[in-house]
């Protein structure tokens, strides 16, 4: 039977294509690959400055907007460096809790947009303070920014404004509202900066949260920003695997052939394998849960089409 089931098998940890795990591994695996050149560095006896000089600050994004725009990449590599193993996994137990939650609620194809665009509007804020303010303008040259916690905030906050209400540890009293844990993630953060005496300009992986909250809003107005980044990983992919078959194609034979039997799909009124594939492309763009009591029930009905 098709259904919710169905889609939720696609998006399992397990499952080739899951965003989140993908995430998660690309992040942990380029820090420990640039831990252990780091770990050369130092067992080789140089001077680790020359390890940050040579090979870090290459991939961070750096305060002084000209030394930035001769390294234009580092816009897109600092998300995925840490320079101290504690930050890093912070940053992935967060990302996997937030990032677990929005997966489930949005499916499969926008963790990483909304991840991407956190973290590119946390990395131009963070230029713009240290080249716009005059107070901040003589540190720029001694200060990056580094890490995913832009990317992780933007996750939260938009899950957060899917579903603010989403329960979380059902045992306990039936569950915590999902914004419960954004507010302590956020307090949290804030706290560190302020313990650790950080300066404005560090703030700047907040803007995390707003492109987060943006992204939401643009969404529920008919404008999906992850279009264009998802159709270009397809194009991407399918560089390399040309006999792919898509998730759209696999969805169809699945339930044109494959419902509940050996039979082919049987068309009844108001039933098309258009208003299928459209419903598919639904969950597929959105999730399960933004269908309609109307698209479900047509899945129901085609997955139960010997019943009929």
């Amino acid at each position: 039977m098709l259904r919710e089931d169905r889609y939720r098998k696609r998006i399992g940890l397990g499952q080739d294509g899951n965003s989140l795990v993908l995430l998660v591994g690309a992040i942990a695996i380029i820090f420990c690959i640039f831990k252990f050149i780091w770990l050369v560095y130092n067992i080789a006896e140089r001077d680790l400055s020359a390890y940050d000089k040579n090979i870090f600050n290459w991939l961070v994004v750096p305060g002084n907007i000209e030394t930035m725009l001769s390294r234009p990449w580092t816009l897109l590599s600092f998300m995925f460096m840490h320079s101290d193993v504690w930050d890093v996994l912070g940053n992935l137990l967060w990302l996997w809790a937030f990032g677990y939650i929005f997966q489930d609620i949005t499916g499969n194809k926008k963790l990483f947009p909304v991840f991407i665009y956190g973290s590119v509007g946390a990395g131009i804020l963070f230029l713009l303070s240290y080249n716009l303010f005059p107070q901040l303008a003589p540190m720029r040259t001694g200060v990056t920014l580094v890490g995913a916690t832009a990317g992780i905030m933007a996750i939260a906050v938009a899950a957060t404004s899917l579903a603010p209400d989403y329960r979380i540890f059902p045992m306990i009293n039936g569950g915590i509202p999902l914004w419960i844990l954004t507010v302590l993630y956020l307090v949290i953060d804030i706290g560190l900066i302020a313990a650790q005496k950080k300066q404005p300009g560090h703030f700047a992986h907040l803007a995390g949260a707003g492109v987060g909250f943006l992204f939401v809003y643009q969404m529920r107005r008919g404008n999906d920003w992850s279009n264009w980044m998802n159709n270009f990983f397809d194009w991407v992919s399918n560089l390399f695997n040309p006999d792919r078959q898509s998730w759209k194609k696999t969805a169809k034979t699945d339930l044109h052939y494959n419902a509940r039997g050996t039979q082919p799909y049987k068309k009844i009124p108001n039933i098309t394998q258009k208003r299928i594939d459209e419903i598919l492309d639904k969950i597929n763009q959105q999730g399960y849960r933004f269908l309609t009591d109307e698209e479900k029930d047509i899945l129901k009905r085609a997955a139960e089409d010997e019943e009929l």
